[in-house]
């Protein structure tokens, strides 16, 4: 394989930190959202982001992730159909009392409009195995990993744009497969909501555990 130069600008101290800092203030103040505004976004906007996500790193650069990006209204209702479905089945007898009470704080229920009224969802597939255009199969590495680090910097991506996001994870959503019309070698992974937050939204007034609870310097 040949190689290249690597693309990397070197910071002064002083830069590094401030823009630390910075990053930090503007990324901890993402929440997920669930009154969206029906506000059209530019859609350069989403996919700019996606291929930022798509520059993630993966497991022996197999990159093995499809994004799809839902912006039609046809679409939108009938995923939110599916997955009300499949939250019906959560919210009423599959969940356990414990992780109902858990979630008792963020007043969700099955009801999903926000699938119908943001602008964008996008659907974020993990790719099991690679299929090349012979129809031969290849195998993908540390895949979950992956994906999680592309759908992390997606998130990311479109917060510093000036969007509002909701990770959206309905189980199953194998549904996903047949109405995007995605292939059996991919699965589900997660369900991003795009765009502007209603007018007058509130979330929780949670808070992140402090840095010595998540993090150990040795």
């Amino acid at each position: 394989m040949s190689r290249k130069p690597l693309n990397f600008q070197e910071l002064s101290a002083e830069e590094m930190l401030l823009i630390s800092r910075e990053f930090n203030s503007r990324v901890s103040g993402r929440r997920s959202v669930r009154d969206f505004s029906d506000r059209p976004v530019d859609r350069e906007v989403i996919e700019n982001a996606v291929r930022t996500a798509g520059s993630a790193p993966s497991g022996a650069n197999k990159q093995p992730w499809h994004f799809a990006i839902v912006e039609s209204h046809e679409t939108k209702a009938l995923i939110r159909k599916a997955a009300e479905a499949e939250e019906q089945e959560f919210y009423n007898g599959r969940a356990p009392k414990a992780w109902l009470d858990d979630l008792k704080v963020f007043e969700t229920d099955q009801h999903k409009p926000f699938l119908e009224t943001a602008p964008y969802l996008i659907a974020v597939f993990l790719q099991r195995n690679s299929v090349d255009e012979e129809g031969v199969k290849h195998k993908n590495y540390y895949m979950p990993e992956s994906v999680g680090i592309a759908t992390g910097m997606l998130i990311t991506a479109l917060h510093v744009s000036g969007l509002a996001t909701l990770t959206h994870t309905p189980s199953p959503m194998k549904f996903l497969n047949q109405i995007l019309q995605r292939p059996s070698n991919e699965k589900p992974f997660m369900l991003i909501v795009a765009g502007y937050p209603s007018d007058g939204v509130t979330v929780p007034d949670i808070e992140r555990k402090p840095f010595d609870e998540i993090a150990s310097i040795f």
